[in-house]
């Protein structure tokens, strides 16, 4: 038998005034696993966390907490029975409580023992020279590092974090984040994390469960939610994207950029084409003419530069193609900024692309993810 899940959610659902906002839900997490919820804001990722905490009761579904039933409809454990622990963006921390009372607060045995917890978990967040400070005394990271250490405290077999470092500058959030989630895993602490941003799923995330809609849409490690989205709104959560349209005769889209492949598609149908910045080839204009096709890029497309603006560690160069007149975006990991009106020509990697039917299109369910290849 395989090892059981720290915490499992079977079919989960709630509603409000008759709408589901969390809708079948169902995942898993292990012990010592980060799993990121990551959807737009009002998709039910919050919802589905206050539920596994048990502030929240859902309509259906099941809740397990190493194999052992905690909700269902049946009945439900309180949370202060769950062995859960709980870290918001506010930190909520206790301002009549110095710091080593705020990360005792939840802590039962022997004062020596507790005292020893919480030395060593403000150690480990880098905050035990403030043991006696009070928490108008520090600043935004040092609150969120005590409130880490407070969740901690008890050892609780799930963590759960609702957008916890959305209230810290970027550069703070950055090695907050990864000395939190360097904590949790010598904790050994499973950890549902709750988040809208795209970068800290992918950052910190062992698996990403994709939700919009109140249901989860996708679930995977971030490199195949990122590199084999879902859908066309999958790809563009995760980055910026460009779409070439086309339709679909005899398995084949002909565009400026020759023929993609779309397996299973009926004749008629309408495609969107997606490819992202990054994946777009630039190259020169030689009176006219432009590289000759190959079966890794396809045929090139001509388009006239718009705008080129310098971004840091990429440039990105906005085109109106000539065939059609519609817009697509290259980005250069480098300094290149060619003048408004200059003629390039773009090819596109065909192991790189996506093809997904139209939304409303005939086929929009007979199909998921493809890779484009010529």
């Amino acid at each position: 038998m395989g090892e059981v899940p720290r915490v499992e959610v079977d079919g989960l659902w709630r509603s409000f005034d008759g709408e589901r906002v969390v809708d079948d839900v169902s995942l898993s997490i292990s012990a010592g696993q980060l799993t990121c919820l990551l959807g737009p804001s009002g998709c039910g990722k919050s919802t589905t966390l206050r539920m596994i905490a048990g502030v929240d009761r859902p309509d259906g579904g099941t809740i397990r907490l190493d194999g052992e039933v905690i909700c269902d409809p049946v009945g439900s454990l309180p949370p202060e029975d769950r062995s859960v622990g709980l870290m918001f963006q506010d930190f909520a921390l206790f301002p009549h409580l110095d710091v080593a009372g705020n990360v005792a607060f939840g802590l039962n045995g022997a004062r020596s023992a507790r005292r020893s917890r919480v030395r060593d978990l403000l150690d480990r967040v880098e905050m035990g020279r403030h043991i006696d400070a009070y928490p108008h005394e520090l600043s935004g990271g040092e609150q969120q590092r005590v409130a880490l250490a407070r969740a901690l405290a008890p050892k609780p077999r799930v963590m759960l974090m609702d957008e916890p470092f959305s209230g810290l500058d970027n550069r703070l959030r950055d090695e907050i984040r990864d000395q939190t989630l360097d904590l949790l895993k010598e904790e050994g602490t499973a950890v549902l994390l709750v988040t809208h941003e795209p970068d800290e799923a992918m950052r910190m995330a062992d698996e990403i469960a994709l939700m919009r809609g109140g249901r989860i849409v996708q679930r995977g490690v971030p490199y195949n939610i990122y590199n084999a989205p879902v859908d066309r709104d999958a790809a563009a959560f995760f980055s910026d994207i460009n779409v070439i349209e086309g339709r679909v005769q005899g398995a084949l889209t002909e565009t400026a950029f020759g023929q993609f492949l779309a397996p299973g598609v009926p004749d008629g149908t309408m495609v969107d084409i997606v490819i992202r910045p990054q994946h777009l080839k630039i190259d020169f204009d030689r009176k006219g003419r432009g590289p000759l096709p190959t079966p890794a890029e396809g045929t090139a497309a001509r388009g006239i530069v718009q705008r080129a603006r310098f971004m840091g560690g990429e440039s990105l160069v906005d085109f109106r193609m000539e065939f059609d007149g519609s817009k697509l975006v290259a980005s250069v990991p480098s300094v290149f900024l060619p003048e408004a009106g200059t003629p390039l020509w773009l090819m596109i990697r065909r192991d790189r692309c996506f093809v997904f039917p139209r939304k409303g299109s005939e086929s929009d369910d007979a199909s998921t993810e493809r890779s484009a290849n010529s």
